[in-house]
């Protein structure tokens, strides 16, 4: 039984904690893109630290359709904003990568490349207004996106303090009820902005289904389990921290 009460009284106290250990009077610095993952981050900051110690970020690359949705939810919280588009950055750098495999003869730039880059550079974006503003970098990614590797390597996966990673999408959309996100927000279909799909469209499942499988182990049908195992395995190296040689200098 979730109780979404005494989890969000929770995450509340460790992000005040967290900040007055890792941080006394530093700002929570946060990615917003409108959807409820970023949305429900600043707003448990916002109750943890004060909205005056909370900012949000847009990063729309070009034009973005649904950047009210970012921008409303800057309203609602109160939270100082900036707006950084990456548009130009993304465009000259895919370019000169293309142009440099090319010249090495490796073929074309991949589509995968192509799509990582953006979160890559917004993360860039995010870390370089935290160094300017006395600021710690929020990571917006919950249980269930991680559990199947459903971020970018260096991008939307990384950050300084996690409030949401051991939550899954359900249990965060509980809590974006809870401390009174519009349901616009909380119930807006999760979309990467990346490709033009939805989450589940590009997964191959639902997250009702994903969810249900990581709290209770069961799964059906058959093959959608075989499918969120495989994925959960190609992506554990996602969840931590690069190896290093175990070297030990041999003594005298």
């Amino acid at each position: 039984m979730f109780n979404v009460q005494k989890v969000t009284s929770d995450i509340i106290a460790w992000v005040r904690e967290w900040f007055a250990q890792n941080g006394p009077g530093c700002n929570a610095v946060i990615g917003i893109s409108g959807g409820k993952d970023s949305s429900v981050t600043a707003a448990v900051c916002a109750a943890a630290l004060g909205p005056e110690r909370v900012i949000g970020v847009m990063m729309p690359n070009g034009h973005q359709p649904d950047i009210n949705y970012s921008e409303q939810l800057i309203k609602h919280l109160g939270i100082r904003s900036f707006t950084v588009n990456i548009k130009e950055a993304y465009d000259e750098l895919t370019l000169e990568v293309a142009s440099a495999l090319v010249r090495g003869g490796a073929g074309e730039i991949s589509r995968q490349t192509a799509v990582n880059m953006a979160p890559r550079l917004r993360m860039t974006a995010l870390y370089a207004l935290s160094q300017s503003m006395n600021g710690r970098v929020a990571n917006t990614c919950n249980l269930s996106e991680d559990w199947v590797g459903y971020s970018t390597r260096w991008g939307d996966s990384v950050g300084d303090f996690s409030p949401l990673a051991k939550l899954t999408v359900h249990e965060v959309i509980e809590i974006g009820r809870y401390l009174g996100l519009p349901d616009y927000i909380v119930d807006k279909p999760p979309s990467d902005g990346l490709t033009g799909l939805t989450d589940e469209d590009n997964l191959g499942f639902t997250y009702e289904t994903l969810d249900r499988y990581i709290r209770t182990g069961v799964c059906e049908p058959a093959s959608k389990k075989e499918l969120i195992d495989r994925k959960h395995r190609a992506n554990l190296f996602k969840l931590s921290m690069m190896p290093a040689f175990p070297y030990e200098p041999e003594a005298d």
